[in-house]
């Protein structure tokens, strides 16, 4: 079969197993990207979560030989949350970002890439293949910017005309020689709304972003978070929304394509207090089935802690002593000490002396001094 009749047989097929974009890009080295990559890395831009050496991660061909193409495909979901409980004083609430939300998207898209492919093989039965969703060597947004899905903003994402930026983002490398899709031209013009509004300054410059500070990346840490990004950190949980809630290419951007991605409310907006003491059982009952949970409990907890404190919630103080006491891991313990110590009740600050007392950690000691200081600020204020 021609290569340009396949390819529209695949973007019909892709359109049926309910892919919202679909894009085709040369398998060539991504040289501007290589570089760019390599800059990162002089500049300690990096996460520590990427895959793969650099030559991975824009050599296609090391990760398929005889690759030809890569097929990119982007599934929407939603921007606002249906029936979203409200935070109340008695009810404190965590938030998980919208990538998070409902059913973890690495399988959703695995499972429409997989399909693209089984189809592709029984058109082109000697066909070759290899699929990567977000935890391949290869770059998401690259690839998707190379297939025309959409242009990279200076936020870092991938902004698609019909969807903004709510997209999640696939790709299948093939050894059948497709004709490329035309890039998007970037409309970003002047705009800077995302680089202003970032909480932490992590978007240095348009289009390039220092990971280590990006709250996204923050919210995923299992040490204790420097003291810096304590008090940016609000009420997430995990992830950050803030350079796509501003993005004027989101406004009014809201789809509910595809089921998988609509939110549990009390999961994706979790009250908090619940999360201190939460088993590992329970924790993988409710939440193993966010993309959010793949880090483990500790992250979450430590920043719902965080969160606590950040609301000054009273009616948290009881609980938050027994974790301060009781937890085995250092980094709840010390984190709760200074969250009781940002809340300030009288109770909270004799526990964390009284806790002192039996304390052998030097970390979790220094959090605790670090908590009792907030009264010594407070008697400074008054």
């Amino acid at each position: 079969m021609r290569t340009e009749e396949l390819k529209t047989e695949i973007k019909a097929y892709a359109k049926e197993i309910g892919i919202d974009k679909i894009g085709f890009a040369s398998a060539d080295v991504f040289t501007e990207l290589k570089e760019r990559l390599r800059r990162q890395q002089e500049l300690g831009y990096q996460s520590g979560f990427e895959k793969g050496s650099i030559e991975e991660r824009t050599e296609p061909s090391r990760l398929l030989p005889g690759a030809k193409t890569i097929i990119s495909i982007a599934l929407a979901y939603p921007s606002r949350m249906k029936n979203a409980p409200r935070s109340t004083k008695e009810e404190r609430r965590g938030l998980f970002c919208r990538a998070s939300w409902g059913v973890d998207y690495h399988f959703v898209l695995k499972d429409r890439l997989e399909k693209l492919a089984n189809f592709i093989q029984e058109k082109v039965p000697d066909a070759v293949n290899k699929i990567m969703v977000d935890t391949g060597e290869l770059s998401d947004r690259a690839v998707a910017e190379r297939a025309g899905i959409g242009f990279s903003g200076k936020n870092t994402s991938i902004i698609t005309e019909e969807f903004g930026s709510f997209v999640y983002l696939g790709e299948m490398i093939t050894n059948i020689p497709f004709t490329p899709d035309e890039p998007v031209e970037d409309s970003c013009g002047d705009c800077r709304k995302c680089i202003d509004a970032c909480p932490t300054g992590a978007i240095v410059q348009g289009g390039q972003l220092n990971a280590g500070n990006c709250i996204a990346f923050l919210t995923q840490t299992k040490d204790f978070l420097a003291d810096e990004y304590r008090v940016k950190l609000g009420n997430r949980l995990y992830g950050c929304d803030t350079c796509q809630q501003v993005c004027p290419r989101n406004k009014g951007i809201d789809f509910h394509l595809h089921e998988e991605f609509e939110p549990d409310p009390e999961v994706s907006k979790p009250k908090l207090i619940p999360m201190l003491r939460i088993s590992n059982r329970e924790f993988k009952e409710k939440f193993g089935i966010l993309s959010g949970s793949w880090r483990g409990k500790k992250p979450l907890q430590r920043n719902a802690l965080i969160a606590l404190g950040h609301y000054k919630d009273e009616t948290a103080v009881d609980e938050m002593i027994e974790v301060m006491k009781k937890d085995p891991r250092p980094v709840i313990r010390g984190t709760a000490a200074w969250s009781l110590g940002k809340i300030g009740t009288d109770k909270a600050f004799q526990a964390i002396e009284k806790a002192m007392q039996f304390e052998k950690d030097e970390q979790v000691l220094y959090e605790m001094e670090k908590g009792l200081e907030f009264r010594e600020h407070a008697l400074k204020v008054n």
